[in-house]
């Protein structure tokens, strides 16, 4: 079960579940209660588990890998998105100035704290009394959750009130880090700092070839070495290279290999 409520997620799953890849659009805070979570990112897999509080950073691709735990206690989790606007407007209110581009983690996990455990366990009722959760009370917990990550340190004031959008980077090295996360193509343009048509143009001349062809490949190859290599099933790794279901993957497997995915 998942349930949006305004600017915060609850989640509570009893099997295992990897989640769709998705560009992070906000910066998060998220409160593992029970279970774990393994994100997936560019710089490779972090693993949080119950009671672990995480920072994640704006403009980036991600896959969560939702485990409960052994002894059969659901993976349950709480996120707050801060959004732009939010802190946008916390900054004007307490005349906090542009800050320099933030260059850190993209993922920070938290220093155990009494008071962020304790804000996050004063959301949970309003998943069962959402009418409760005004607009301006939202407003309110919003707030309360970035004075307390500024109690941190400095770093955190970077983190947040980093307002620059994705610069234009070298489209290669992004390519290489990204292709495994099949998202629209217009959120690769602009996480790579660019519009979708210097993006197509670019990537033209810098791998000549186009987008789609090239993703096809990259991804084929991936899991060719994931099943040949690591041993491991078709099944297990099609959505972790970029392919929607099993059916579509073992078809573009053949046509690119000759053979079908099952028998390497």
């Amino acid at each position: 079960m998942e349930m949006r409520q305004q600017s915060i997620l609850y989640s509570c799953l009893y099997k295992e579940k990897i989640q769709r890849e998705q560009p992070v659009d906000f910066n998060s805070l998220v409160y593992i209660q029970s279970g774990s979570i393994h994100f997936s990112t560019a710089d490779g897999v972090r693993v949080y588990r119950a009671g672990d509080i995480v920072l994640i950073r704006r403009n980036q691709l991600t896959r969560a890998e939702k485990i409960p735990d052994i002894n059969g206690e659901p993976v349950k989790s709480i996120t707050l998105f801060l959004t732009q606007e939010n802190l946008r407007q916390y900054a004007v209110e307490n005349a906090i100035g542009q800050q320099p581009v933030y260059s850190g983690q993209k993922m920070l996990r938290l220093s155990p704290n009494v008071f962020l455990e304790a804000f996050f366990h004063s959301l949970v009722p309003y998943f069962d009394h959402p009418e409760a959760l005004s607009e301006p009370l939202m407003q309110l917990k919003t707030k309360e959750a970035i004075e307390l990550l500024l109690r941190l340190d400095n770093g955190v004031r970077k983190f947040l009130f980093d307002f620059s959008e994705p610069y234009k980077m070298d489209l290669e090295a992004f390519m290489l880090r990204n292709f495994e996360y099949n998202v629209p193509m217009k959120e690769f343009a602009r996480l790579s700092g660019r519009s979708i048509s210097t993006f197509k143009r670019d990537f033209q001349k810098t791998f000549e070839t186009t987008p789609e062809k090239w993703l096809r490949a990259q991804r084929l190859e991936k899991a060719y070495y994931l099943i040949k290599e690591k041993h491991q099933k078709p099944g297990e790794i099609y959505l972790r290279v970029g392919f929607e279901n099993l059916s579509h993957f073992s078809t573009a497997f053949k046509e690119h290999f000759g053979f079908t995915p099952s028998s390497v």
